[in-house]
């Protein structure tokens, strides 16, 4: 048992020293951060999905694209019934009550590995608006000399971030702390979260990246119907007390007119009006004292803006298009 110990921890300190961090384990080891589909922590589950299928292999963009599932698998509890996203495919979700960053991990998406090592991996975006996502920092480690094969293995101790970590039934979750902060994310009200499969592929033309730089390499190529991601569900761990997403909606009720527009802008309500860029850039800043004083968006490029209102009951945001 001492030989067998010593060695567990030397492959550990050769890990470390190879691939510089170690990360929770799996499911089934101690330290995990893997929740169980049954853990009251779940307070509720996603209860809309629109899904974009990706192709069965990148490298045909034109050939079959995933089929497996419907996407209203991935709606409510976790239960093994799921929906394949294909190569670079995504899955939005909605929630019925927003989730609220509070301390520790705020929700948990499961996918359904069979064995804790037959890992296929998703990016993870979330919006308050459901105009802009902010991806979780990923961190893949996995050796990128040789592909993962198609039914091959990864190592849940070099993956952080990543949708997929997980066997079925056990959901990876994230903590919305690890996502910077910025003034077109409201962590009090996440409304959406998004779900980008992980190609897999290390050949760079088609290949995805973490945060890092680093090519992600996971089970590549899946040439069949139920090809990338397999999402089953996401849970919901803190959510916003007493707060529908339909009081939300209404508390952010504001009303930009004309909308597109082209070189004025009036606003509904009284107060100070920010103008974003969809990058975050403050690009226009105003007092508006009634409904009736124009904003002059002449020199704002055509695109897509996020407008944030402070008024003395709060703050209100709205989609502007610039034409």
């Amino acid at each position: 048992m001492k030989q067998n110990y010593f060695f567990a921890v030397l492959f550990s300190l050769v890990n470390l020293a190879i691939y510089g961090q170690s990360y929770a384990p799996s499911a089934s080891a101690d330290g995990t951060t893997a929740i169980h589909r049954d853990s009251d922590v779940f307070k509720s589950w996603a209860t809309g999905v629109t899904v974009v299928r990706g192709p069965q292999n990148i490298t045909n963009p034109t050939g079959d694209l995933a089929n497996f599932g419907v996407p209203e698998n991935a709606i409510d509890k976790s239960n093994d019934q799921i929906v394949s996203l294909g190569d670079g495919g995504t899955a939005i979700l909605t929630f019925s009550i927003p989730i609220v960053n509070n301390a520790g991990f705020d929700f948990a998406v499961f996918e359904n590995s069979f064995d804790g090592l037959f890992l296929e991996l998703g990016f993870v975006e979330v919006s308050s608006d459901g105009v802009t996502f902010f991806r979780f920092p990923s961190h893949s480690q996995t050796q990128t000399e040789t592909q993962v094969a198609s039914f091959g293995n990864l190592d849940a101790t070099y993956i952080n971030n990543l949708a997929g970590k997980y066997r079925g039934s056990y959901g990876t979750p994230f903590d919305l702390d690890d996502i910077t902060d910025n003034i077109l994310l409201d962590k009090s009200a996440i409304t959406h979260v998004k779900i980008i499969d992980v190609i897999g592929t290390i050949d760079p033309t088609y290949a995805t990246y973490d945060s890092y730089g680093n090519i992600v390499n996971d089970p590549y190529a899946t040439p069949f119907g139920s090809s990338g991601f397999d999402l089953d569900a996401v849970g919901v761990i803190n959510e916003a007390t007493g707060l529908s997403l339909d009081a939300v909606n209404k508390a952010n009720a504001l009303s930009l007119y004309p909308n597109p527009a082209v070189s004025k802008l009036y606003v509904s309500r009284a107060g100070t009006i920010a103008i974003y860029s969809i990058t975050g850039s403050l690009v226009l800043k105003q007092l508006v004292s009634n409904k009736d004083t124009p904003v002059s968006i002449d020199r704002l490029k055509p695109g897509v803006y996020i407008v944030k209102l402070t008024t003395e009951v709060g703050l209100f945001t709205q989609k502007l298009i610039k034409k």
